[in-house]
Parts: structure tokens; sequence; C-alpha cells
């Protein structure tokens, strides 16, 4: 009996730890299955040759770039130079558009005012045939072309460079010859184109007609050399503002070569309200008008300055009872 059962408890406990020996491993499967995710054999080290490939393409990137901005930068200087010219030459053409209208149309006369201005030899022109006509002055009033009833005279000189350099000795010559077409008058000065006097203890009075005053004139005349900025407009409005009178009877003499000066209409707008008229067409002050070719003589081209003083004196010498004469040569 004995010994029977120890048999059959030695079969069970084997059968027992395969049971567990199974079960174990089981357990010991799905523990393994567990701890280790799907993907794990999926995944693999980052490919080197992809981000070396990357890094360079982003370095390209970055170097157009710089060189994209570099050139936007030059492309916004140069349209910053372009607008600044382009407000220049604005600038430029409406000056050049305001002279123009200021002018009044001048420039369909310039062409022959310089003709006139180079073939003019103290000679009656047409144009002075027409206004004696006008005004009916007498022959024997007449010099040259030019009235000489007048009992004062002024003498508005052009002392620039220019003049000096230049035209000097004729500008001389011509005073003389003036003076000897009025023997006698009751009053004479001399201002330059600024409305500086010879002599200003006469300042806005008259000079004595003496031969010794003639005298002083003309050696003062050799070395005179006040400042002028080549523009007659100053000396023509401050004789007539000094010396407008209507109980006497002035001529203005003006010498000069060129106008810098404005407007040619503004200029012959204010001289007609400081002169006004005595009668109908009748100006107290006369204005007369010698142009020296300073510079025609050799050159080219003229400047424009010169053009434009015989375009001014034409009209205040027409509008003013007087005479313009444009010598051809020094």
């Amino acid at each position: 009996m004995k010994k029977t059962r120890s048999q059959s408890e030695d079969a069970s406990i084997s059968f027992l730890d395969v049971i567990c020996c199974g079960f174990g491993a089981i357990v010991l499967l799905m523990m393994i299955t567990r701890t280790m995710p799907p993907n794990s054999l999926e995944q693999g080290e980052p490919e080197e040759g992809k981000v070396a490939d990357l890094q360079a393409t982003l370095f390209e990137i970055r170097g157009e770039t710089t060189v994209l901005n570099r050139d936007m930068t030059v492309k916004q200087e140069q349209l910053s130079e372009y607008i600044e010219k382009i407000a220049i030459l604005t600038q430029q053409f409406n000056a050049m558009q305001a002279a123009l209208d200021d002018s009044g149309g001048e420039e369909d006369e310039q062409s022959s005012e310089l003709e006139q201005l180079l073939a003019a030899r103290q000679s009656m022109t047409e144009e002075m045939e027409r206004l004696l006509a006008d005004r009916e002055i007498q022959n024997q009033d007449l010099v040259g072309g030019i009235p000489v009833d007048s009992e004062y005279i002024v003498f508005i000189i052009d002392t620039s460079g220019s003049m000096q350099s230049a035209a000097w000795g004729k500008v001389i010559d011509e005073v003389v010859a003036t003076l000897d077409v009025y023997p006698v008058v009751k009053g004479i000065q001399v201002m330059n184109d600024m409305g500086d006097y010879m002599f200003s203890q006469y300042r806005d009075r008259w000079i004595p007609d003496t031969p010794e005053r003639r005298t002083a004139i003309i050696r003062t005349l050799r070395a005179w050399r006040p400042f002028s900025n080549s523009s007659p407009v100053e000396g023509i409005q401050a004789a007539i503002r000094s010396f407008y009178d209507e109980n006497k009877k002035i001529s203005l003499y003006v010498f000069g070569d060129d106008f810098t000066g404005g407007s040619v209409a503004r200029v012959v707008k204010t001289v007609d309200r400081l002169n006004r008229e005595r009668f109908p067409g009748q100006r107290m002050v006369r204005i007369h008008a010698i142009g020296f070719p300073v510079y025609y003589m050799g050159q080219r081209a003229q400047p424009a300055s010169s053009i434009r003083f015989a375009a001014l004196m034409r009209e205040l010498t027409w509008r003013n009872g007087g005479t313009f004469v444009g010598l051809s040569g020094l």
C-alpha cells in the first residue's frame, strides 16, 4: 500500500512541474513581446548624406539672399540719385519757363535785335524814322537820329569788368562825343549802372556845366572803377527817382554791353510807373542807350545777356522817347 502511493505522488509532482514550466514560458514570451515596440525594427540611424545636402542647400540660399540684398541696396541708391536729378531738372525747367513767361515773348525779337546791334553805325534806322514820324520831332533837334533837345543829361555807365577791359577807351570817346553834341546844358550827372555817383558831393543834385567840370568828368572817368553787376536797371531807376521833374527836359544816356538782371517785362513796367507821361505819348525823361559789342568781337556764340541788353534797351528807348544805337566796333 505504501509503495503504490509513493509512485502516484511522484507522477503528480512531475506533471505539475511541466505545467508550471509551460505557463512560465508563456508569461516570459508575453513580457518579452510587450517590452519591444512593434516599430523598433523599422527605426534606424539618420542618413548623414541627406543632412549634408540640406545644409549645402541652406548655405546656398543664404548666399543668394546676401547677393540679392546687396543688389537691392545698389538699385535703391541709383533710384535716389535719379529722383534727385529729376527734381533738379524739374526746378531748372520751371525757372526757364517762368523766365520765358516773364519775357513777354521777347524771344521772337532777339534774332532781329542781334542783327540791328551788329549793323547799326550811329545812323538813322527805320525804327528811328518811325519814332521821329510818330512824335513829329524837327530835324534841327536831331544829331545822328538822336533827339538833343534836353537841358539836363545823365550818364549811366556800366563799370563791369567786361566794359573796363574791352571797351573803356570807346566809352570815354562816346562820353566826349555826347558832351560835344550838347555845347551848353543846365546840369550834368554821372552814375554807374548800380546808381553810384561819380562825385558823391553832388549826390541827388546837378553838376554845374562848365568847361572845368567837363574836363574833371573825363579825367575821373579814366580811372573810375566802382562795383557793377552788369545790369543798368538800378542806375536807370535811381536817376529817374532822383531827378524826375515836370519842369525840366532830361535825357538819360545808358552805356552798356549786357543785362544780367531778371525779367525784361518787369523792368519796363517799373520804368513806366516811375517815368510818367507829360502828355499822351511824351514822357518826362528821355532814355537813350548805346550798346558796346564786347561779346561780338571774334566770338562765334554770343551770351544771352548781351542779347537781352539789346532787347531791354530797344523797348525802354522806344517807350521813353529815346534812341538805341548799337556800335559795330570798339
